[in-house]
């Protein structure tokens, strides 16, 4: 049996959590074509006949304007430690740029297999110009493996797969095969609610928006979640709410179908808007919305 643990890194809204969901062929991560999307380490957990793999996903690593973002550059780079492969994303359709390189630098004394992955292959319409770009990768950095990906299209996901098997050591499951991930369903659910808010409301970055589920009942018919949307600003509050609450009543409704098919039954979904002033930078913040800060 392969085992081990598998870190994706790469600059934020280059696919990460688009290729777990892939993997996984379900959606664990949010998804949003804003950058910043992925906030907490999120642990996807892949089965089959003849292998486990762990699939940590991580933030995008960035450059900080603020004491959150210093905590999750900070997690991602501590996410490549102790891991058995590192998958390094790239956005192929923009090329390897200034950021890119900043995280190879951080990541290729690691003394672990790095694959360089060329996500975003369906935006490239030369495919000749994307032979002629590997060729040129190949010169950065001894890779374990070089893979075209589209995490959007599935291609060449089965591949990547099998090319994970084979620099995995033979290892006992870590996880029963019943084990999807490591976060709970309360935090999926928030994040369903959160991706919602950035699909709708594209005027602000993710940063200044975050969720958490604040009561969960589940009885034999139905599942009652509310839903708390943070902001740091009133305007952006008011932006949530929208004219008459149309706006928040849309997020909820979008919110409310991811649930139901993640969670196979009916859903009450309540969500309610409020401001807390620069929690991004109050420590305190970070514990209520489970951003803990345990990696010293």
């Amino acid at each position: 049996m392969k085992c081990g643990f598998v870190s994706l890194v790469g600059r934020p809204n280059v696919g990460k959590s688009s290729l777990l969901n892939s993997i996984l062929g379900m959606k664990l991560a949010i998804t949003s074509n804003v950058s910043g999307t992925t906030r907490n380490i999120i642990q996807g957990i892949y089965n089959d006949e003849d292998s486990q793999i762990i699939f940590v996903d991580t933030p995008g690593i960035h450059k900080p304007t603020n004491k959150l973002g210093n905590l999750l550059n900070k997690k991602a780079y501590n996410n490549t430690e102790g891991v058995d492969i590192i998958l390094f994303l790239i956005d192929i359709s923009k090329g390897f740029g200034k950021g890119d390189h900043f995280i190879l630098d951080k990541i290729k004394n690691k003394n672990i297999p790095i694959f360089l992955l060329l996500n975003k292959i369906d935006l490239v319409k030369n495919k000749s110009k994307l032979l002629d770009e590997i060729d040129q990768l190949k010169d950065l950095y001894d890779f374990a493996e070089i893979i075209p990906i589209s995490a959007k299209k599935n291609d060449n996901i089965n591949l990547l797969i099998s090319c994970i098997k084979n620099k995995l050591d033979e290892n006992d499951k870590i996880f029963s095969d019943e084990d999807l991930t490591n976060v709970s369903t309360r935090f999926i659910m928030a994040e369903f609610v959160r991706e919602k808010v950035l699909e709708l409301t594209r005027e602000e970055i993710p940063h200044t928006v975050t969720c958490y589920v604040e009561n969960y009942e589940e009885d034999e018919k139905l599942i009652h979640i509310q839903v708390l949307i943070v902001v740091d600003r009133d305007n952006i509050k008011k932006i949530i709410i929208g004219k008459n609450g149309s706006m928040l009543k849309e997020i909820g409704t979008r919110a409310r179908k991811e649930m139901e098919t993640f969670l196979g039954k009916q859903v009450f979904l309540e969500t309610y808007v409020k401001t807390l002033k620069n929690w991004r930078d109050q420590e305190k913040y970070f514990l209520e919305l489970g951003l803990k800060e345990d990696d010293e």
